[in-house]
């Protein structure tokens, strides 16, 4: 794979690229923007880091110009607008799902085999959105979500801990946001089980705390985050590209998996050259069934909002 593209040249964008340029996985990276100049400012300065950090990775920065885009392995969406006050769930999802839809279909016009992963929000739904626009296997199109909520999930359990983030293992499912399936009982310290390590009380807060963790940075900063969000994205673009088949949560399409058919849900998968290799069961407990039920509703009642628009 020579190329990835990156839609959209905003904070979570620009992170993408930047940290995709660091790992060196391709020889070029181009970013596309709305926006004249954006993509081709952000390209070049990020560019200009590579004498500092050492890589090698040309960044191209186009405005609507997808035809440069030609030939990419991967497609990373970002496009679509924060929610403004005032707006509707329902205005929010038309506008982004029209922007999804259309630069969707530009950049499959000129890369017909490449994988999507979506980071537009909200997330579940844009990804349903970009599915449909793409016509492409659901293996190659999918969301991402549960890397950052595990990332904030351990981030906050090693500065309780005090330990490395790396020792922490751990694994959320279900939608992007309050309705998230957290799995203590998976949750390991180099092999230790957390429940050994922290209090019901502690555990139960850090849970919670990962379940608004993007409301806590909007409230902060006035804005969504960026940085983890972007890693995140450029960590699945590792995987594929460097075929690791690494098992991460993914808002990938069920059909049939978890006894959930049609809908697009964070679970487990094996990532690498194809994209989603495999959809991963793990046995849950009733009560984790439940809650990803919940969690399934909860994303269906959206995906009928975006149905009923009949954009597609």
């Amino acid at each position: 794979m020579d190329k990835i593209t990156v839609i959209g040249a905003g904070n979570v964008g620009a992170t993408v690229a930047n940290v995709i340029a660091q790992k060196d996985l391709v020889k070029e990276v181009y970013l596309v923007d709305i926006k004249e100049g954006v993509a081709e400012g952000k390209a070049l300065d990020i560019w200009q880091t590579a004498p500092i950090l050492g890589y090698n990775t040309r960044m191209r920065g186009v405005t609507n110009d997808y035809a440069q885009t030609a030939g990419s392995g991967i497609v990373v969406v970002t496009s679509g607008l924060p929610r403004k006050p005032g707006m509707s769930r329902d205005d929010l999802i038309s506008t982004n799902a029209g922007i999804v839809k259309t630069v969707v279909e530009q950049a499959k016009k000129y890369s017909p085999d490449t994988i999507f992963i979506i980071v537009s929000n909200p997330l579940d739904v844009m990804t349903y959105a970009a599915f449909k626009a793409a016509g492409l296997d659901s293996s190659k199109v999918f969301g991402m979500a549960g890397i950052l909520d595990t990332a904030r999930y351990k981030s906050f359990l090693a500065c309780e801990l005090k330990v490395h983030p790396n020792d922490i293992q751990a694994m959320l499912l279900g939608g992007h946001g309050d309705t998230m399936v957290p799995l203590p009982r998976h949750t390991t310290v180099s092999g230790i089980p957390v429940t050994e390590l922290v209090s019901k009380e502690k555990l139960d807060a850090i849970i919670q705390r990962t379940k608004v963790g993007g409301g806590e940075l909007v409230k902060l900063m006035g804005t969504s985050a960026w940085y983890a969000p972007g890693a995140a994205a450029a960590q699945m673009c590792e995987a594929i590209v460097r075929d690791q088949n690494r098992i991460f949560p993914v808002c990938t399409l069920l059909n049939g998996q978890y006894g959930e058919h049609g809908v697009y849900l964070g679970v487990p998968v094996k990532l690498g050259k194809n994209g989603i290799q495999e959809i991963v069961e793990i046995d849950l407990h009733p009560e984790e069934m439940a809650l990803l039920k919940e969690s399934s509703i909860a994303v269906k009642d959206v995906m009928k909002v975006l149905d009923d628009m009949n954009l597609f």
